[in-house]
């Protein structure tokens, strides 16, 4: 057991001292107690229940009690995101070959891709990204909100702060509207009234306390039709409250009518949709339905201004009625207001440009049958002998104009179902014109045509009679003096089996072969009776 040096009186005392030590280890003597009156165990190390001065007292001193398998090599930074490391001038192998960086290929960049990407320019190289890998231990892996920037959410603090101070603002503005309008008021009711204008602060002072009277007995008569129910405790549920605001004076909406077949009523919802007395006095009746209530009065602007938040919303604005109703409102006013000057703007608009038969006066005859005083003559051909012609309103189409050397337009003559030029009797479109020596050019070639056509019609009336020409077994034309040797014809047959056995035993076949290039009549005559037609039916029985 570790025991701390202590300075003795004499040797005396030191040698007591030991020997107390002695009995105690032997069980001789009673215990050593400590501070706190706890008997020490001299088999315990004091070191577990109070560390030593060499061990830092801070920290657990067992090796169950602190992390033994932490290692130093986890790390709790994060990336740095957009760093740069390196800026190149020109090209290198292995980048990438849209922007020029060396830490990513072509097809993981991420910056747009260039019409001509940087190996084939050289130009405008992006830097090399710096490129961190970590090793984060347990905690770091899961840890969500690793690598945040607490900076960032400044920019949410400056947005609320920009809205509140807009709405102090704006409050202020209206504040210091209302007491401009009051003071405006008070002076221009009358100078001379100033008994009036006491009495009428004190009235107003005495509204004031009136309405808060009966805010006052408005809170404490809350709870007229209070109704408890014990809901979820372990009694039978946690009290709440439930506030039935019928008066208990009106009928019940299911006691209007008693007939089965009369309107549904849903106890769950409490309502009654139809009208429960549809032919009842309309004036005796003071129930018709809540369909009544849907389809008049505010239900029937809210379900409007439902109806314009959806349509908005799919049209791309940031609008939700449930979200800022307030804003929904407002765009919805703004949106009449516009809907308005528009229909009255379109309005106005066709009255301009048409008139409005219903308020104008009635239009002159003169007018409606297009007399006027100017005086024109004709002649008995319909020319003009005195005064202006009249003018013809113009087209928005081109007029009269010609093209490619034309003096007529395209469309001003027609023949077999084709259009044409009639200046020319050209069928092309885009033809250039020829005149009248195009003209006869046509006729002319129409002409020969047709007798063409009437010779072929007569000569194919009578046909000349066939040549028949004789032709030899092989497929050339036979000359009209060829006669075929009978002797030299049965060698030549003779010749042609002898050559096919060859061609089938190899081994007769000689050593010194000579062939004769020239072939006669007789022996091509041979060879194509000894040939075989792979496409005769009866090959298998020739020989």
């Amino acid at each position: 057991m570790a025991t701390a040096s202590v300075a003795f009186k004499s040797r005396e005392d030191h040698r007591k001292q030991l020997e107390l030590e002695e009995a105690r280890k032997a069980g001789l003597a009673p215990a050593e107690v400590d501070e706190d009156g706890k008997e020490i165990n001299p088999h315990i190390p004091q070191y577990m229940s109070s560390a030593p001065w060499y061990l830092n007292a801070e920290r657990p001193s067992l090796k169950h009690q602190r992390k033994w398998k932490s290692d130093p090599n986890y790390t709790k930074s994060w990336y740095d995101r957009g760093a740069k490391i390196f800026q190149a001038e020109k090209y290198r192998k292995g980048a990438c070959e849209n922007c020029g960086a060396m830490t990513h290929d072509a097809k993981s960049c991420m910056e747009r891709p260039r019409k001509k990407g940087a190996k084939w320019t050289n130009m405008h190289i992006a830097p090399d990204e710096k490129i961190e890998t970590f090793e984060l231990d347990y905690d770091g892996k899961r840890d969500r909100w690793n690598g945040y920037d607490a900076s960032t959410y400044a920019r949410v603090i400056e947005r609320y702060e920009a809205r509140d101070e807009a709405r102090r603002k704006y409050l202020k503005e209206q504040q210091l509207k209302k007491l401009e309008e009051k003071n405006s008021k008070n002076e221009g009711e009358g100078e001379g009234e100033g008994e009036g204008g006491e009495i009428s602060d004190e009235e107003d002072d005495d509204d004031a306390l009136k309405v808060d009277e009966a805010k006052v007995d408005e809170s404490k008569q809350m709870d007229f039709a209070k109704v408890e129910k014990r809901v979820r405790t372990t009694g039978g549920g946690s009290t709440g409250t439930v506030r039935n605001l019928r008066i208990r004076e009106d009928t019940a909406k299911y006691l209007l009518n008693l007939d089965v077949n009369s309107a549904y009523y849903d106890p769950k919802t409490r309502s009654m949709r139809e009208d429960p007395l549809p032919d009842a006095d309309p004036n005796e009746k003071f129930y018709e339905g809540d369909n009544q209530y849907r389809m008049s009065g505010q239900a029937l602007e809210f379900k409007q201004l439902n109806i314009h938040a959806w349509e908005a919303f799919d049209k791309g604005q940031d609008i939700h009625m449930q979200a800022a109703p307030s804003q929904a409102e407002l765009l919805f006013k703004n949106y009449k207001v516009i809907k308005e000057k528009l229909k009255s703007k379109t309005k106005d608009t066709i009255m301009e440009k048409y008139g409005n038969a219903a308020t104008e006066e009635e239009i002159p005859m003169e007018l409606l049958l297009g007399q006027s005083e100017r005086q024109v003559e004709y002649d008995r051909a319909g020319r003009i002998i005195k005064g202006m012609e009249t003018s013809l309103p113009k087209s928005k189409y081109e007029e009269d104009v010609f093209i490619n050397n034309h003096t007529s337009v395209w469309g001003s003559w027609w023949k077999d179902h084709q259009w044409g030029y009639k200046c020319c009797k050209q069928t092309i479109r885009n033809s250039y014109c020829t005149g009248a020596s195009g003209i006869e050019a046509a006729e002319a070639a129409t002409d020969l045509m047709k007798s063409n056509i009437a010779r072929k019609a007569s000569s194919d009336d009578a046909p000349a009679p066939a040549q028949e020409k004789k032709h030899v077994t092989w497929g050339t034309d036979v000359p009209e003096d060829l006669i075929l040797d009978e002797k030299l014809l049965t060698e030549a047959l003779k010749k042609e089996e002898e050559k096919r056995r060859e061609e089938k035993d190899e081994r007769k076949r000689k050593y010194n072969v000579r062939w004769n290039d020239e072939v006669t009549a007789e022996e091509m005559e041979a060879y194509r009776m000894k040939r075989v037609h792979h496409d005769d039916p009866m090959k298998d029985f020739l020989n």
